[in-house]
């Protein structure tokens, strides 16, 4: 399998259905953590760390990436950011987390469907990557 960086700078931004919709319609299997009417949470198949979830809107409505958002989509933001904080309670991670959107391909985004990732389980370092 390509790197995540390799991932990145081949995907190309679009309207077209991600694997992330295909998560949502069931189509593919996830192993799912959290979801609610706007949201769905499940593990990453690659974890970068023990605990490594994605977060992502139910409905895309434009925001392939947060350098995409519009106001219109402050209420979905808020909503991604406040389910990885119910999420990290419930997956015990009480020292600490972080999160992370990549954004275009030198942030690394390789799925063109904002989402949130949920890091935790072992100590972070910054700078990171």
């Amino acid at each position: 399998m390509a790197s995540e960086k390799e991932a990145a700078l081949a995907a190309t931004p679009s309207d077209a259905p991600t694997i992330f919709d295909k998560i949502i319609n069931k189509e593919i299997p996830s192993t799912v953590v959290y979801e609610d009417d706007k949201v769905l949470a499940f593990r990453d198949i690659a974890p970068q760390a023990p605990t490594h979830i994605l977060i992502i809107p139910k409905v895309r409505d434009g925001l392939t990436g947060l350098s995409k958002a519009e106001e219109r989509h402050t209420e979905i933001l808020g909503r991604l950011l406040y389910t990885a904080k119910l999420v990290a309670k419930q997956e015990g991670l009480d020292d600490g987390f972080r999160i992370v959107i990549n954004d275009g391909p030198k942030g690394c985004q390789s799925v063109y469907h904002i989402h949130v990732h949920l890091l935790g389980g072992r100590q972070m370092n910054w700078p990171p990557g």
